[in-house]
């Protein structure tokens, strides 16, 4: 089957687990991942989230990628707006020198966290990402070494040189980074799993507008899409009960790592409640694989996707990579 599926990794605290738990976790999916078939493994960035372990997915890539052989692996993403574009360009070129051919640079604007922690982050300065189309430009140009001549820094050079950089995505929920990534020439990654609605009008603008660009002749548009699959419908509920709780703690400011399924099931929820979650759930393709798979297509289609790449948290971590398994076997990815 043409169609590439790839792996949004944010490394799941789960009840019970310890954070390094997660991250050991997050080598072993990407090693089945590699096996499987998938094209690409992205780590996330967030900060002080007690569900979410990394908070440099750019460390942890070197990890993934040493235990590795083939699978792209990338940041999805960096959150430029508290780092300087030079210095992202250097860690990125290095990684390149490291693992060639293997990069990809996943770029964000959100804070990742919550607003004290994105200040403490930035001294103070956080500003809501108003910079990041600058920052953007100036990160390719470090990158490419084709900053403007009349550019402050147009003599710095980002290292290690080399003949090769990775490829860079904007990734967004709104759109704001699919317009820049038009603009721009580069690659756009949409967070279905964030916004169900709107994101295929997004998509399509994004291809719509695209301006060439030295980087890519091309628009390449991923959509990254929240799943819950397992050998029967029944099952994938249940497994599904515990993210449902997890954004219900979301959304009333409670900082827990990802439920089991016994707490899953052992909570009880008022009306209300059962009205949040039941709203939540667009954003999720759930059920067995046949009925994940349509779903899927479905959405590739909407969105006129050229990738497909699943994000996948239960409470526990074999129903999660059965979750990936259960869709390699039925995409025939190997």
């Amino acid at each position: 089957m043409n169609l590439h599926l790839s792996v949004l990794d944010q490394s799941p605290i789960i009840s019970g687990h310890t954070p390094a738990r997660a991250v050991q976790e997050t080598v072993k999916l990407a090693q089945a991942a590699e096996a499987l078939g998938y094209q690409r493994y992205w780590l996330a960035e967030h900060h002080a989230v007690a569900a979410l372990a990394d908070p440099c997915p750019e460390i942890l890539l070197t990890r993934v990628a040493s235990a590795t052989e083939r699978i792209r692996v990338g940041t999805g993403g960096v959150l430029l707006p508290y780092y300087s574009a030079l210095k992202v360009a250097e860690v990125f070129r290095m990684l390149e020198a490291l693992f060639p051919g293997r990069i990809d640079l996943g770029l964000g604007r959100a804070p990742g966290g919550d607003l004290a922690t994105a200040q403490a982050l930035s001294n103070g300065q956080y500003s809501a990402a108003d910079r990041f189309a600058e920052q953007v430009q100036d990160l390719v140009g470090f990158l490419d070494d084709a900053l403007p001549a009349d550019h402050a820094f147009a003599r710095v050079k980002a290292m290690p040189a080399g003949p090769a950089a990775p490829p860079i995505w904007l990734l967004g929920s709104s759109d704001y980074s699919g317009a820049l990534a038009a603009a721009l020439g580069l690659r756009f990654a949409f967070a279905h799993f964030i916004s169900a609605q709107g994101g295929d009008a997004v998509t399509r603008a994004y291809k719509t507008r695209f301006q060439k660009s030295p980087r890519e002749a091309a628009p390449h548009a991923v959509v990254c899409v929240f799943v819950i699959c397992a050998e029967t419908a029944a099952e994938a509920e249940k497994l599904a009960a515990c993210v449902d709780l997890r954004r219900l703690h979301m959304a009333q400011g409670l900082n827990t790592p990802i439920p089991t399924p016994a707490q899953a099931q052992a909570q009880k929820y008022s009306e209300r409640e059962l009205a949040y979650i039941h709203s939540q759930r667009a954003r999720a393709v759930i059920g067995d694989p046949r009925q994940v798979r349509e779903r899927l297509l479905q959405l590739r289609e909407q969105f006129d996707a050229d990738e497909l790449m699943i994000l996948t948290i239960t409470g526990d971590y074999a129903s999660r990579l059965r979750s990936y398994e259960l869709l390699a076997r039925e995409f025939e990815l190997q």
